[in-house]
């Protein structure tokens, strides 16, 4: 079974959110990664960009697919993982640590309500084998 952190917070879509006070820290799932195979490219916004809940903030390109990156919470990206432009594979490698894609003011702390917990995340994936 995949790995699922009991300290963040997921989306259907298999991204994560870590919420530290104002800010969230988003990535994809070990879940997504195994999914999506060997990370190839990543594109993220830039710092500044601002992001809408459940809308496409980027996009993650492997071997076998390209998937859109869906924002976990609305708000203005304070910090981009750099790294990942020329160590893609960094996502399959570490996707809740080194792995991480941006970093999020985020705008409405109401809306973390709508993520789901580790148990709920990891009751959605398993209904998905």
């Amino acid at each position: 079974m995949s790995n699922v952190p009991a300290d963040l917070q997921y989306t259907r879509e298999h991204e994560w959110a870590k919420v530290e006070g104002d800010r969230a820290r988003i990535g994809i799932t070990a879940f997504a990664q195994e999914q999506l195979g060997d990370v190839v490219f990543v594109e993220l916004p830039k710092v500044g960009a601002r992001v809408t809940a459940l809308k496409t903030f980027g996009v993650v390109e492997s071997v076998k697919a390209v998937s859109d990156l869906f924002a976990p919470v609305s708000g203005e990206v304070v910090e981009v993982n750099a790294e990942l432009a020329t160590k893609p594979e960094t996502v399959n490698a570490d996707p809740y640590g080194q792995g991480w894609m941006i970093v999020v003011k985020v705008a409405d702390a109401k809306e973390l309500s709508g993520l789901l917990s580790a148990s709920d995340y990891e009751a959605l994936i398993t209904a998905a084998h």
